[in-house]
């Protein structure tokens, strides 16, 4: 059984804790059934063997299989990781969601995908970051009573992200302690009003609209001053061609979006203006996680 989960790029510029969009960057599991319990990573952290031993997807599947089986089994663990971690990715949301979804599926139950998206609310609180790895897309999300509400909307095939993942992360927790206790009404206003208007956007296909809806004053200055090389990349993506670029997640990666006809021409003049930063294009991924038995 093989079950792949998307990166995600949350907040999207004035979208804080409430905007996110699936990548086609993956993070791949395949279990099978075995005499005695195992692990191997390939990709991204395969170099860290700590990852083996403390484990959070196997914690969470443990925790699931068992309430679903009533027994414990032994498996066999191929982890194949894309998604860099500590980089704004979604990683962590991508472990939960696979976790979750495979405990599932080992037991041949079905699992709604808007189930799995609740269940998950419990380890990761952030609607923007679970709902595009769950469904795929972008997707406006919020929580309400314990229950993550949402609206997708798929990408067409024509757009691109350009992903420049720098080569340190920014620290989750500090990022957050850098933003500030209290915003000024207006501030409020401004990101209220951006928010709303690249949620129409995204919703219309108005994309010329896009480089205007994606300013942010909430938390994407604050935290780029951890790494103000990032305000470089921000200037250089859009002076590129790019329709919208903005800090991913808390960073420290930076997700642009473009037609496709254009990204790989920003990506050539980003990779020359950051040579020590991994820049790349990729498609948008509309599916979410998928389970393939």
């Amino acid at each position: 059984m093989r079950v792949s989960v998307p990166a995600t790029s949350a907040n999207m510029g004035p979208g804080f804790d409430t905007l996110g969009v699936a990548l086609q960057i993956k993070n791949q599991v395949v279990i099978k059934p075995a005499k005695f319990h195992s692990v191997s990573l390939k990709g991204e952290g395969s170099n860290n063997p700590a990852l083996k031993d403390n484990n959070m997807f196997i914690s969470i599947f443990n925790d699931f299989y068992h309430n679903l089986s009533n027994r414990r089994r032994n498996f066999r663990f191929e982890f194949y990781n894309e998604i860099p971690m500590s980089r704004g990715l979604g990683s962590s949301s991508a472990v939960i969601v696979s976790a979750i979804a495979s405990a599932y599926a080992i037991e041949g139950i079905e699992l709604e995908k808007s189930k799995l998206l609740n269940l998950a609310l419990a380890y990761e609180n952030h609607p923007d970051n679970i709902t595009p790895a769950v469904m795929g897309g972008f997707n406006v999300a919020t929580v309400q009573e314990n229950e993550v509400k949402f609206i997708k909307k798929e990408i067409p095939k024509h757009l691109k992200a350009i992903v420049v993942i720098p080569n340190r992360p920014i620290s989750t927790h500090l990022s957050r302690k850098t933003l500030p206790y209290k915003y000024s009404k207006d501030d409020a206003v401004f990101n209220i009003s951006h928010s709303s208007l690249l949620t129409a956007a995204f919703m219309s296909e108005n994309w010329e609209m896009l480089r205007v809806a994606s300013y942010d004053k909430f938390h994407q200055k604050y935290r780029m001053k951890q790494m103000p090389e990032l305000f470089e990349v921000q200037k250089a993506a859009l002076n590129n061609g790019a329709l919208m670029s903005t800090l991913s997640g808390s960073g420290s990666t930076f997700f642009s979006m473009s037609y496709a006809d254009d990204s790989k021409r920003i990506e050539r003049e980003l990779r020359i203006k950051f040579p020590h930063f991994k820049i790349f294009s990729t498609d948008f991924d509309n599916y979410g996680v998928k389970v393939d038995r």
